[in-house]
């Protein structure tokens, strides 16, 4: 893909002006409307990445660093330059960029390499749905489900049945109502834009619980919460365009977790309501004086054949015989 890109760059350098800040003010203060549905269209450019962030319990902060700054960032940089640079030059190429920068004999190769990518993606998205609902469920969120660890070494890896079997009929569905990926950017492009101003808003909280002061996180979060909630906006312009998608099945999801939440407090309080007082139970236990259940005392000699099979138990791990309580 970077080479692709790369020989685009090198035929039609123009393109490197992108670079410059000042033609993106000039869109917006041309006309800031098409400005702003610009903006929702071209966040599909970085749509994907937040895949990486789903496998950090997997592989590691330290892995997935190196791999995103020295490899998968600088070539989808120079892929995305490449394809902006075919569209200058041939505008008819808008049709479909990324496989217009291969030569004829390559299609198939790029078809099987994105073939590739989707079911990679698709392995990211997986293992963070699994991550999450085994989250959920220890937090009381969900009911119990069946969670099985796949690996004795890494907590994170887990394989829950029913929620694959839910993607599974969830990808069905998407298939049979919006049939092409351009229907389906618009839902894409919903859910990763509020999926990173709840991240946004969720680390916020988190560095102020340990210790961060409210100017000092505001700062720095409340600038990328501007970011993502301009995206989040223009995204939302395509809501019937099949952004309604993601929010039905965001909104099922909450109303699901609510309601069990809910339902397991008031249940608690129900037990608790009904439940002898710790208080009173502690008072009522006697060690000089237990409390013994009525029932009839061996009076038989101890020791005796009559004693050892009619009133007393032979202890587990003695040879002797142990008369019974009650």
């Amino acid at each position: 893909m970077a080479v692709l890109g790369g020989i685009q760059i090198v035929q039609h350098p123009f393109i490197l002006k992108a670079l410059n800040p000042v033609y993106a003010v000039q869109a917006f203060t041309i006309s800031p409307t098409r400005g702003f549905v610009v903006m929702g269209a071209v966040f599909l450019a970085v749509t994907g990445t937040e895949a990486l962030y789903a496998d950090m319990g997997h592989f590691g902060r330290r892995a997935l660093r190196t791999g995103w700054l020295y490899l998968v960032f600088p070539a989808l940089l120079l892929n995305y330059f490449g394809q902006g640079a075919l569209v200058l030059a041939n505008p008819a190429a808008v049709e479909n960029p990324f496989y217009y920068l291969a030569p004829d004999w390559a299609l198939y190769p790029l078809v099987a390499l994105s073939s590739i990518a989707t079911i990679i993606a698709s392995q990211a998205v997986i293992s963070g749905a699994f991550s999450l609902t085994r989250q959920a469920v220890q937090l009381g969120y969900l009911p119990r489900l069946e969670v099985r660890h796949t690996s004795a070494q890494e907590i994170g890896q887990v394989y829950v049945p029913r929620v694959n079997l839910a993607l599974l009929v969830g990808v069905a569905l998407l298939i049979v109502i919006f049939r092409t990926s351009d229907n389906l950017g618009a839902a894409y492009g919903i859910a990763v834009s509020g999926m990173m101003a709840i991240t946004t808003a969720l680390a916020f909280l988190y560095m102020r619980s340990v210790g961060w002061t409210l100017v000092k996180a505001g700062a720095i979060f409340g600038a990328f919460l501007v970011v993502d909630l301009t995206f989040l906006s223009a995204n939302l312009l395509k809501i019937f365009e099949g952004g309604w998608f993601p929010l039905l099945v965001a909104g099922a999801i909450v109303a699901l977790m609510g309601t069990w939440w809910r339902g397991r407090q008031m249940l608690t309080a129900l037990r608790a309501r009904d439940a002898l007082p710790v208080d009173t139970f502690i008072a009522g236990l006697k060690p000089d004086h237990p409390r013994r259940m009525p029932g009839r005392r061996c009076s038989l000699p101890r020791g005796s054949m009559r004693c050892r099979t009619r009133c007393c138990t032979r202890s587990s791990t003695t040879k002797y015989c142990t008369r019974r309580s009650f």
